[in-house]
Parts: structure tokens; sequence; C-alpha cells
């Protein structure tokens, strides 16, 4: 999940500028030489300037092919600054790959009490005043809390999440890595585990929250053919299915559990975020689906195309024929 690469001290030197420098508005960060380093500060257009008019000085720093990371002041309270990761799509792919891998190391090794929120961009229009306008809209933005008021939110929120079944957890798989899922999904998968419900659990990830959730579906499927129908053809899908398998050429029926990882090639820019982020999420819900909902995972399949998925593969891993072995026969010798 992590890429190995950390901050340097160079960097971390001019982050604690911008924390204590107002007259500062943002700094400019690029991957070089496996590190993490600064590539530019930016200033405030000037001491009365607004968040929309600094803007500006970003703007000649977006290239359409070069990805980089953002840290700005925007926040006149604690937090004060959001972190952005700016990916534009016509970015080389192994760049792509880096900076997304990277985004939560460089949040987590600068600090992320210092960050009001991350977020990920794929074009300058996102990053403009109408962007963050637009942006804000979405989220709805919240003040900052007292540690009181989160404290009785935090308590409400969980007794909540008890009552109904819905919320989002932060999964902590490591001590770098945390990860959000929804409480529902991990209702569904623990059931799945306990072979109740539809047999089905299928999870998508919300490119504006990053949370993993839980796709609506009644569906039941029993058969592979079943399955690939309940399956988008448009988005990618992390999808757990039940399934009872019975060997081609006889013998006891299976009852387990398979993990299909499906990413359609479709066009646009929200397909190539989604490639980026599922790859990087696909370890974290194994991880979650093993160790939180004790599932127990016979085969897992990574296709990019639902209609890739057959009963024929499937019951070949399940099913491998065993090689027949015969015993070495020395040759006769010569006259015998």
């Amino acid at each position: 999940m992590q890429s190995g690469i950390s901050a340097s001290q160079e960097l971390v030197s001019q982050f604690n500028t911008l924390l204590s420098d107002n007259s500062l508005f943002g700094l400019l960060i690029t991957i070089a030489s496996e590190s993490l380093t600064p590539k530019a500060t930016l200033s405030r257009t000037s001491s009365s300037s607004d968040f929309a008019t600094d803007l500006s000085q970003l703007t000649p720093h977006l290239k359409s092919d070069e990805a980089l990371y953002i840290l700005l002041r925007r926040y006149d309270t604690a937090p004060y600054l959001i972190a952005v990761t700016y990916v534009p799509d016509s970015a080389k792919v192994r760049q792509k790959m880096l900076f997304a891998s990277t985004r939560l190391t460089l949040v987590r090794e600068l600090g992320s009490e210092h960050f009001r929120e991350t977020i990920f961009a794929t074009t300058a229009e996102e990053l403009s005043p109408a962007g963050f306008d637009k942006h804000d809209r979405h989220n709805e933005l919240e003040a900052p809390l007292t540690e009181e008021e989160r404290t009785l939110g935090e308590v409400k929120k969980a007794e909540a999440e008890a009552g109904a079944g819905t919320g989002v957890r932060e999964i902590h798989l490591s001590k770098t890595m945390n990860m959000p899922v929804a409480t529902d999904a991990l209702v569904a998968l623990s059931a799945l585990g306990r072979e109740e419900g539809s047999g089905l659990v299928m999870l998508k990830i919300n490119p504006e929250t990053e949370v993993v959730e839980l796709v609506p579906d009644s569906s039941t499927p029993s058969t592979i053919p079943e399955l690939v129908q309940t399956i988008s053809a448009t988005e990618p899908r992390f999808t757990f299915f039940r399934y009872k398998a019975t060997p081609p050429r006889g013998g006891d029926e299976k009852n387990v559990v398979l993990f299909f990882y499906t990413c359609p090639v479709t066009p646009g820019t929200k397909a190539i975020k989604f490639r980026m982020m599922y790859p990087l999420m696909k370890r974290a819900v194994l991880e979650v689906a093993t160790k939180e909902a004790g599932l127990e995972i016979a085969k897992k399949f990574e296709v990019e195309e639902p209609s890739e998925i057959t009963e024929q593969s499937v019951n070949s891993e399940l099913f491998p024929e065993t090689e027949t072995k015969t015993a070495f026969r020395r040759p006769k010798r010569p006259g015998r």
C-alpha cells in the first residue's frame, strides 16, 4: 500500500516554515531520488487576500503531464492546511502510481493533525476557485470541533452505528495505513462468513470520500453465470461470493468463498482515477475481509471485464487436474 518513499529533511524544514509563516500560501512537493522533496513555495498575493485570490499563485505550476503534491493554507483556524495530490491524466503511468501510493505517507510524515482535508485532483480546473466551490458544495465541510464536541460526536456516531448498522469505521491495518470502511460493509462480510444472507457481497470505493462502501444489491446468484450478471460492467468492484462448486469429474462438493476484483476498461477521467485507487486498496480490502470479518477465501481472481469470469476458469482453479506420473523404467540392455 505504501511506496517506501519518505520525507526529506529539507521538506520537513520548509513545511515547518509554512506552518509558522502566515505570509506563505503553499508548498509544492515532488518525488526525487526516492524522497519527498520541496519544489517551490507560494506566497500570498497580499496580507489581506483570500484563498480564491491566492489560487492564482498556483496556476503557473500546474502542468498537464506532471504530478505534484500541493499543500495550501486555506483556513484561519487549526488545522489550517489542505493536502492536494494532483495527478493529471497525461502524466506517465509510473508517476501516477508512485504519487497515488505515496500520498498517505506524505500526510503521515508531516503530521496528519495539520491537515483539515486531503484532495485528489486530475485537472487544473479542479484547483480553481470554481473547482473548490464545487468541491465544498459536495462535501459540505464542517467547522472544526472542540475536543469535547469531537468526543461527544464519536459517542453519538458509535451509538448510531450500533443501532442502525450504518456509518464508517476506520480500520487500522498497520502503523502506517488506515482505511475507512462502511459499517454495513463489515456486517455483510461477517454474515457471508457465517453463511448468512444472499451469499454475495460487492464493495466499491467512493471516489470522493475514499470510503469502501457496500453496493446495494438484492441478487442471490448460485452459479458463476448468474454472478457475472450482477457485477458492474462499467465500474470496478470487489466481489465476495459463496460458491457451492461441484467437481467436474465427480467427488465431494466444495462450499467456498471466492474473491473477484474486476476493473472494466472505460474511457474518461473517472476511470483513470478508479484504475489508480482500486489496485492500491485491493490488499487492504482483503485484509479487512479476512482479519476483521473472519472470511476464509479459497481463491482470488483478478480480471478486467466480468465477462472473463467463467465457470470453467473458476472450477479449474478449485479442482486442478492432477498430473499422473509414471515410474521411470530403465531401458533394457541390448541383447536381452
